[in-house]
């Protein structure tokens, strides 16, 4: 929302029920694939004073009357996938389109959210692999002082740590992914998996586009393209402080 990222509690989307509806009002920000989106998955707080124990959450038919979708967000990267604002105005909702139990919001957002960062690591994964292999190819033909950039020493460590976080964070994925596929509990795991991920994209990305030098900065080169996906991945899904923060409370509680 507005004025609510991280703070979840902090959301001002309200839905009031009224016999055998519920009416939403509030504004929802930064939705994937709002545009197109013949339904969503909308949280709003039934009761202010609980905070984040009083987000429900509802089955949003994105056709009811009082739903308008916001100009779609010039991003900087992930320009495949639409963005934009859904706005609510006296919008009906029946109550059978309550998911779960009123105060329920918060627990399904965070065990959505647990299977969800296992999605962005992937994803973090795949732009950081999409960079090596990008920079291995030019190392190997861009020709500096009669020889492959790839016999130099400062290239080779720079492709060597990008391929060694790559591995670290492909594993911690995998780790995540197999612990939610056995019902285990995932979430510090998730959170592990996704920081890793999220911020190794980011280093292979400085690191690619520094091999690629001058071209890495001009569009021609898919490196740009890059380095402007993968900086998402540190913000969706949780920001790199609160994944820092579910694995802190974790091992802290854990022992």
């Amino acid at each position: 929302e507005p004025g609510a990222g991280s703070d979840s509690g902090a959301q001002k989307t309200t839905a009031v029920r009224e016999g055998n509806h519920y009416v939403l009002n509030g504004t929802k920000n930064f939705i994937t694939n709002a545009p197109r989106a013949d339904t969503c998955i909308l949280f709003a707080m039934t009761d202010k004073e609980r905070k984040h124990k009083g987000i429900t959450t509802f089955i949003l038919n994105m056709k009811y009357d009082g739903i308008t979708v916001g100009k779609k967000e010039d991003k900087m990267g992930i320009n495949a996938s639409e963005t934009a604002s859904i706005i609510l105005e006296d919008v009906k909702v029946p109550v059978e389109d309550r998911l779960g139990n009123e105060g329920d919001g918060f627990k399904i957002a965070m065990h959505t959210l647990d299977g969800g960062r296992i999605g962005i690591a992937a994803q973090a994964v795949g732009i950081a692999r999409a960079f090596l292999e990008d920079a291995l190819a030019y190392a190997k033909e861009r020709k500096q002082f009669g020889q492959p950039i790839a016999n130099f020493q400062a290239i080779q460590w720079m492709l060597a740590d990008m391929a060694t976080e790559i591995e670290a964070a492909r594993l911690l994925t995998y780790r995540a992914a197999w612990r939610k596929d056995r019902n285990t509990r995932h979430s510090k795991e998730s959170s592990m998996a996704k920081l890793y991920a999220s911020e190794a994209a980011m280093r292979a990305s400085v690191k690619g586009i520094q091999i690629h030098g001058g071209y890495g900065y001009i569009k021609e080169y898919p490196a740009e393209r890059h380095f402007r996906d993968a900086k998402i991945t540190e913000i969706y899904e949780g920001t790199s402080e609160i994944q820092r923060l579910v694995i802190s409370q974790a091992i802290l509680k854990d022992g």
